[in-house]
């Protein structure tokens, strides 16, 4: 496996497009007849897109994705779902295809009329620019963006156990209100295997699960959230190599997530070793990620075990606190400040010096070993920081 630049257009056979106007963006994405599957939000409330798109996926093939920014078409009740269709009818009609093979997306603010003007100008404008190219994928990425600092992309190769070569790429939008939940942010994702519905779909959850699922960063479950994969089947079959690749990529789209939380300065990455169960495991490393104590630690710089030890506590997994062990880990030191329940990290110890300079890092990795199994999960998250309370406060005025 290695990764290849492109994001959604390294795979042949995808086009993208992207257009702003101030705070509005829309995305297209767009590859004829392909086998698709998704996961959405678990929120009570579902915005239109969400509905709109969960029947269009129904006979588990899609065409096109058009996406918006700046609103989220949400809690907007039946004007809200006649405007998520025009949007869906404006592509089928530019680019020819039926209106029922059309996903539509909307992220921002909630429970505002969609601009519809603007929206049907951008839209406009996505359909005369649909590339197959780097810089397509690119403004594709940035037209989803909200509150995120940069556009997320990421694309990877692999050869499959028959020798052929499957490429996989995606984009992906997030910074706040994410605690998911079977669906995570807007991500969109593309590739070139043959797969059915049914396999796409258990390969999907698989890496959902594993990756998207575990990110962490303000604790809120989004009205909005969906991740979609679209196969077009121009390479070989489905394999456990694809599977390798594919949560590959959704782990790296993950870490961009934590890393571009809203007034994030800190990735934080929670491995948690040693548990009963994998549902223990995702359990204790959520729990981690997601404790606004922790992660107000983190943000200064403060190696407090007693934080990481009391999230792991409340969890639902099961622990003992003498057999825990928790390890502060920068990209050069590594200390154990608990050890099989001793507290390594004292006032005036070796190791509290250590752990308080791998706290000052960009990014630290924090294991937790519950020495009561053999599973494990990963989690990412980030600080809490002031601007945080600033861009939230400041959202919607």
């Amino acid at each position: 496996m290695k990764i290849v630049p492109g994001g959604i257009c390294a795979v042949d056979g995808f086009m993208a497009a992207g257009a702003c106007n101030g705070d509005y963006g829309v995305a297209l994405i767009f590859s004829k007849g392909s086998t698709a599957s998704a996961v959405f939000t678990s929120n009570k409330v579902q915005a239109a897109p969400i509905i709109i798109s969960k029947k269009a996926l129904e006979d588990g093939k899609l065409s096109a994705i058009v996406a918006n920014s700046g609103n989220a078409n949400c809690f907007t009740g039946k004007e809200g779902l006649n405007d998520g269709q025009v949007m869906a009818k404006k592509i089928a009609d530019g680019l020819e295809i039926e209106l029922k093979d059309v996903a539509v997306a909307s992220t921002g603010i909630i429970g505002r009329k969609l601009p519809m003007p603007i929206i049907e100008q951008l839209i406009d404008k996505t359909l005369l620019n649909l590339k197959n190219s780097p810089k397509a994928s690119k403004n594709a990425a940035e037209a989803i963006m909200t509150t995120d600092t940069f556009p997320k992309e990421f694309a990877v190769e692999t050869e499959l156990k028959n020798g052929e070569t499957v490429k996989i790429g995606g984009i992906i939008k997030g910074s706040g209100m994410i605690a998911p939940n079977m669906g995570t942010m807007l991500c969109f994702l593309a590739t070139d295997i043959k797969a059915s519905t049914s396999q796409l779909q258990t390969a999907l959850k698989i890496a959902v699960e594993k990756t998207l699922n575990m990110v962490v960063i303000d604790g809120d479950v989004s009205t909005n959230d969906i991740v979609i994969l679209m196969a077009n089947g121009k390479s070989g079959q489905l394999d456990e190599n694809f599977q390798d690749a594919l949560e590959y990529l959704c782990s790296q789209l993950a870490k961009m997530i934590a890393q571009d939380g809203e007034g994030a300065t800190k990735l934080m990455e929670v491995e948690v070793r040693g548990a009963k169960s994998l549902k223990d495991a995702r359990s204790a490393a959520k729990a981690v990620a997601g404790s606004s104590l922790v992660k107000t630690a983190l943000f200064g710089a403060d190696p407090n075990w007693g934080r990481i030890v009391a999230a792991v506590g409340y969890s639902e997994a099961d622990m003992k606190g003498e057999t825990i062990t928790v390890i502060l880990e920068s990209p050069d030191k590594k200390v154990a400040i608990v050890e099989k329940g001793i507290i390594k990290a004292f006032e005036g110890s070796h190791e509290l010096t250590i752990a308080e300079e791998v706290m000052e890092n960009d990014e630290i990795k924090i294991i937790v070993d519950l020495a009561l199994g053999t599973y494990s999960a990963t989690a990412y998250g980030c600080d809490l920081s002031y601007d945080y309370v600033r861009i939230n406060a400041e959202y919607s005025t």
